[in-house]
């Protein structure tokens, strides 16, 4: 089977007035205490800042009747998809050159990027390297023109350096993998490298730092992404944005 022409065009119109009247039932619901509906939450694979499996078990015995959906992406993505409606919540990985556009934001921690090599690899044994010296090797990252991507593109950069970037990964676990079985080097965020297991971590000397945000929309949000965030310690307050370190889970 297969849409008429007339039945494309009344298609979207229609998802939204099941989706306005989801959301009106959810507002009354919240309105008499009860929070209900669905909760959609985006966040990059190497978010470290807060336990989101921890997170979401509480929220879940609190609030048992929302339902949760989950997304992985990358930062620019998930930023597009919270202003469009598509998710509630996402949780973000940004150079510290860069902060979410269009969106509310809060910072939820910093932290250094580090050199993820194989055991065997010639600098596994080394304490310390630098970026001059990591730039002769051959690199796994993330796919060009991604947040993730940007922040190691614009240090070596900075510093008058290229690169070979031999593979590019949209997992990061999966990066982790083949950095593994010695196809690359790679840069992470620290806090995210303690939860890799077959490979070694290096600090670098120089190396670039990474900012991570929980987002929401400006416009405005269902009693279960209020919720949510409450959990997180957010306040419940449209338009607050700003600094939150030492969150739960960070």
């Amino acid at each position: 089977m297969r849409l008429t022409p007339a039945g494309a065009a009344f298609l979207p119109a229609a998802r939204q007035c099941l989706e306005a009247a989801e959301r009106a039932a959810a507002e009354v619901a919240a309105a008499v205490g009860e929070v209900r509906g669905r909760l959609a939450v985006g966040l990059i694979p190497t978010v470290a800042a807060v336990d989101i499996p921890g997170a979401l078990r509480e929220f879940r015995r609190r609030y048992p009747d929302v339902r949760v959906s989950l997304s992985v992406g990358a930062s620019d993505e998930l930023v597009e998809q919270v202003e469009e409606g598509a998710i509630e919540v996402a949780f973000l990985g940004l150079p510290t050159t860069a902060r979410p556009q269009g969106v509310d934001a809060v910072e939820l921690a910093r932290d250094r990027l580090v050199a993820v090599v194989a055991p065997n690899h010639p600098l596994a044994k080394e304490s310390a390297v630098d970026l001059r010296r990591l730039s002769s090797e051959v690199f796994v990252d993330l796919p060009a023109k991604t947040a993730g991507r940007a922040q190691s593109d614009q240090v070596f950069s900075a510093a008058g350096l290229t690169r070979d970037v031999a593979f590019e990964v949209t997992n990061a676990d999966f990066l982790a993998r083949l950095v593994g079985q010695g196809l690359g080097v790679a840069l992470l965020p620290s806090a995210y490298v303690r939860r890799l297991t077959g490979v070694t971590t290096i600090e670098v000397a120089d190396a670039p730092d990474r900012v991570e945000y929980v987002i929401w929309s400006r416009i405005s949000r269902t009693p279960a992404a209020t919720a949510f965030l409450a959990l997180l310690g957010i306040p419940a307050v449209p338009g607050a944005q700003g600094d939150r370190q030492g969150m739960p889970g960070a």
